[in-house]
Order: C-alpha cells, then structure tokens, then sequence
C-alpha cells in the first residue's frame, strides 16, 4: 500500500502541481515531506523503525547524489569564465548567512536550552549549513515561465551555487572535526579525516573515468553511476563521514576529468527527482519531536535565516557596487530551501553522538515546508524588483553559460517542476 501511494503521488506531481507551476508559480514538494511525517512513528505508524532502518543504504544512496548534483556545476574550465565580482558577493552572502545564523543558535542552544558550548557548537554549524543552502528550483522556473535572463539571473545562478558548495564544506568539515573514533583504528585528526573524505570522492571518480571513459550511453552512465556513488557514500557513512562531502568530490572529478561531462549531467539530474521524492518521505517518517524546548530555536531559524538572506545579500552588493544592477530584494530568490537543506538535515540527525539532531532535523523540515511553496514567487519578486538595474528580458549575460548543467536544471524544472 505504501509503494501505491508513493507511485501515485509521483505520477501526480507530474500532471498536477506542473501545472500549478506554470500558473501559479507554486513549486513545492512539501506534501511529500508532510506524507512522510503522516506515515511515520509519530503520526499513523504505517512506516515503522524497521522499515527506516532497511531503508537506510537507500538514503544513503540519495545523500551521495544530491552531493554529486552539488558538484556538477564546479567545471573548472566554466568557473574561469564567471566575472570576480558575482564570486564576491556570492561569498560574502553565504559567510554572512552562515555567521549570523551559527551565532544566533550558539547562543539559544547554550541559554535557552543550557547546553555547553562543546555540544551546542556542532548543532549551530549544522543550523548555519542548512541556512547558506538555496534551492534554484524556483529561479528556474522564474527563468523558463517568464522568459527572463540577465544580470539578477546570472547572479542568482552563481550564488546558488556557492550556497551549495558553503554548505556542503561546513557540514563534511564538521563531521570531521565531531569525528567517532572507528575501532581498530588508530585515532585520526580532523585533518586527516578532511584529507580521507575528499580522497573518497577523488578516487571514485578516477576509477569510474578510468573504466568507463567519456563514453554518452545513458544506460551505461547510470549503471556506473550508482555503482560509484552507492561506493564512495557507503564508505563515508561507514566511517562515519559525509556522503554529501564524499559525493561532491566525486562528481567534481568527473566533471573535470570527462571531456563531453554534459551526458554525465544529465543523467545526475533525470535521477534526481525520484531519489529526492524518497528522501523526502522517509525522511519525513524519520522526524521525532524532541523532548527539549525545541521551538524557539527553530522559529529563530527560519527568520533569522530570512532576515540573514536578505540583508548580507543586500550588503554584498552594495560592497561591491552591484546594487545599481541587482536591486535591493534580489536576495529573496534565495529563500527556497529544498533538497541540498534537507539532506544536511537527515545528515545531521543519522551521526551518533550529536547533541540536538530532533531539533536541527526539526529546523530543516520546518523551513522546507514554510519556504518552498513560494519558492518561484520569491525569485520573481527579486527579478522585477530589480527594475531598470537588471539587464533587459532576454539578454544573455556574460558567461550566461558559466555552470555546467544550468541549461539541463531550467528546462527540467519547468518540465517536471524537480524540487
């Protein structure tokens, strides 16, 4: 019964909320997430523990994807071609994202809930990773419907992308420096275990170059690519790292390495969708209320969140002399949270031994179900709201063409409204 919901959930999504897409402008894959909190433990109990646990190579699978779509769009040869400016403000963003975010929590975590700071530290990093990390569902979608490109787009384009690879860094970091001793092994520093998770994800990749080549055969493509991921993720989750940070570094291998890497992007993208849909249900199912005061620390998530967005992407570019081109509200695009925050989250809430996983895994569900829905309303408002400043409609920009893959995401969200 369950796998029947789920089939037909999937289907719906094609027909029904592409629909609402293009007409509304409402992209959203909440429902999945709030089915999933519906069948699991807490609620109806019809997606139990044991079922999660057999899951759990699954998801595992699925973290290590949406860490190697993160890496996609870091084709060195493309990256050279984006102007210093958009890397500045995209940077600067998401650093100041991420410390008025992490400090905000640091302190609630210690004040609010009495914890010291040697526990409340890892949860405020999680928190801060998941608040850098910006769905680009909605700007594509934005781009397709209303036929929009120019200045504001490019910028959202590499600012989401930066987004990514900010929050994927901080959350593998963290997991190196919170590192469980593994038995039989002699005690690694953080560094090391850094060096271990990139290692990872760099040698999977050779080896899948190695073997297959730059062969274009989708059905080959795929085949390997599961191999390679469900390889490096499954060894990170064994040794207690990131398969997020492991699956990035084996795709930006690939990606570099590959002389025609666009077949390789499309198949990444195509898979995507199904995996993130399973993601959300089971992750959904995996949520647990937490017996502390959980609900001041994810209600000051999600609005510092905003106000943080807002205002340091404001700040970045005025410091850069952008704010003429971009307009004051061109940071509400990157309010959209989605698959990137909530495999941070599940990320988080599977390491053993953290202190406040219900409450960070609580924050990630709380802020997708709130933000996602008005994704693509977000990413209109930035782009008119930018007026005479922004490029005409339908101008390309410089390096318009900058991030690998970006032409596969616009069109596929416009035609099945990927989440």
């Amino acid at each position: 019964m369950l796998l029947i919901a789920v089939v037909a959930a999937y289907l719906a999504a094609h027909v029904v909320f592409e629909w609402i897409a293009r007409r509304f402008l409402i992209v959203s894959a909440a429902e999945y997430l709030l089915l999933g909190v519906l069948l699991g433990p807490q609620v109806a109990g019809v997606v139990g523990q044991p079922l999660l646990d057999s899951f759990a190579p699954v998801l595992t699978l699925a973290l290590g994807w949406i860490g190697a779509i993160a890496g996609t769009q870091f084709e060195l040869r493309r990256l050279l071609r984006i102007p210093a400016v958009e890397y500045r403000i995209a940077f600067a963003e998401s650093f100041a994202t991420m410390i008025a975010v992490g400090g905000l929590e640091y302190f609630v975590l210690q004040w609010h809930l009495g914890g010291s700071g040697t526990t409340a530290a890892p949860a405020a990093v999680a928190l801060a990773a998941m608040a850098v990390a910006s769905s680009n569902v909605g700007i594509a979608v934005v781009a397709r419907v209303l036929g929009v490109r120019g200045a504001v787009l490019e910028q959202l384009t590499v600012s989401s992308s930066i987004n990514g690879f900010v929050a994927v860094m901080a959350i593998g970091l963290l997991l190196c420096v919170q590192h469980i001793a593994v038995p039989a092994q002699r005690p690694l520093t953080a560094t090391e275990w850094a060096v271990v998770s990139i290692a990872l994800g760099v040698i999977g990749g050779a080896l899948f170059h190695l073997f297959l080549g730059d062969t274009s055969e989708p059905d080959r493509l795929f085949i390997a690519l599961v191999g390679g991921v469900v390889l490096v993720s499954g060894a990170a989750t064994y040794l207690h790292l990131s398969p997020l940070f492991a699956g990035f570094f084996f795709s930006v291998t690939l990606v570099n390495s590959m002389v025609r890497p666009d077949a390789l992007v499309k198949v990444l993208h195509r898979v995507e969708q199904p995996l993130y849909y399973v993601l959300l249900i089971f992750g959904g199912a995996a949520w647990q209320p937490s017996h502390r005061a959980w609900l001041a620390p994810v209600l000051l998530f999600i609005a510092m969140r905003a106000a943080a967005k807002i205002a340091g992407s404001r700040l970045a570019a005025r410091l850069n002399g952008a704010l003429p081109r971009l307009g004051l509200h061109w940071g509400r695009a990157l309010l959209g949270q989605g698959r990137l925050a909530l495999a941070i989250g599940l990320n988080f809430l599977r390491q053993e031994g953290m202190e406040y996983r219900n409450i960070v895994f609580t924050a990630a569900i709380a802020s997708i179900l709130v933000t996602e829905f008005f994704s693509a309303r977000f990413a209109r408002s930035a782009v008119e709201g930018a007026g005479a400043g922004a490029d005409e409609a339908g101008a390309a920009p410089a390096g318009a063409d900058s991030f690998q893959g970006e032409a596969v995401e616009v069109d596929a969200a416009a035609d099945s409204v990927r989440p």
